[in-house]
């Protein structure tokens, strides 16, 4: 049976700044029209952290049962490691999607959009399609198309649209960069894991275009997600802060274009995850100084 700090590991905390960032960008898009709503970012949050900690678990019991964790390198895996079982793991995933749900209907209802229930129902969906079910979807290399569909567009513009009711240039920019750097990470993810990967069928987008160019992917869509901040800057210059701040930090494409691969590959996830945080919460910087000097 395993213990709380093992399913704290299975749940992998360190992928959660990315469910954190497209709220940041949403509200921050929000609050650009002066209309930030506090609690309805509190429910997307709370839509944001549990499906990413159930897509966690979901992932590590599919792959688990059909063997895609055996020998693999990184963060231990519940089922592969036998430290729980698939039953429990399985709870422990449609839990989360659960609590998912009733967050969701509460930010539907208080937004007054329910047509939103039809967009939650397919990120279930994705959510557990993703390495669940007879055709995994993550298995045919569209998990990046997923990823920056639900992780970029959904959260970020969700969470804008039931807070003002419409869509901003600066919410499609912040969707866009989040979505981008959610590519980004899963992309260094299947690198480290060609070698297992292909042994056991999971043709994952890594898989298909190769080592090499998988880790020219990598930088491409992290450097296209810094370079969107550019966009934003004739209509407030201080967006500019963006590439200023966090441009040099993208360091993690000269550790995955080097060709390191298994554990030395392991920091570039969390660091992905920190630039996207940062590019949101710089992204409210630039707001905030930018409404600041208009009432000056």
């Amino acid at each position: 049976m395993a213990s709380p700090a093992e399913w704290i590991e299975g749940a992998r905390l360190r992928t959660l700044p990315l469910a954190l960032a497209p709220i940041v960008a949403g509200s921050v898009a929000a609050a650009e029209l002066h209309s930030f709503r506090p609690l309805r970012a509190v429910l997307a949050l709370l839509v944001a952290f549990f499906l990413q900690v159930g897509v966690n678990y979901a992932n590590d019991y599919s792959d688990g049962v059909k063997g895609t964790d055996e020998g693999r390198v990184g963060p231990m895996r519940l089922v592969g490691s036998g430290a729980a079982s698939p039953k429990a793991v399985k709870f422990a995933a449609f839990l989360c999607f659960g609590l998912a749900v009733c967050s969701g209907v509460l930010l539907v209802a208080l937004a007054n959009q329910w047509w939103f229930l039809a967009v939650g129902a397919s990120a279930l969906f994705a959510a557990w399609g993703y390495t669940g079910g007879k055709r995994p979807y993550g298995y045919m290399g569209l998990g990046d198309v997923f990823v920056f569909i639900y992780f970029g567009l959904v959260a970020t513009l969700g969470t804008l649209f039931t807070q003002t009711n419409q869509l901003t240039l600066t919410g499609w920019v912040g969707a866009g960069a989040v979505g981008l750097i959610s590519c980004a990470l899963l992309m260094a993810n299947n690198v480290r894991d060609i070698p297992t990967d292909s042994e056991s069928g999971k043709l994952t987008l890594a898989v298909r275009l190769g080592d090499r160019a998988a880790r020219i992917t990598y930088a491409v869509e992290m450097i296209l997600a810094i370079l969107l901040c550019t966009v934003l800057v004739p209509q407030n210059p201080w967006f500019a802060l963006i590439f200023v701040l966090v441009g040099p930090t993208v360091y993690s494409c000269v550790t995955v274009l080097s060709g390191r691969t298994g554990k030395d590959l392991i920091p570039v996830l969390k660091q992905a995850g920190i630039v996207a945080l940062a590019y949101s919460l710089l992204m409210g910087l630039a707001v905030f100084l930018g409404n600041f000097n208009s009432l000056s």
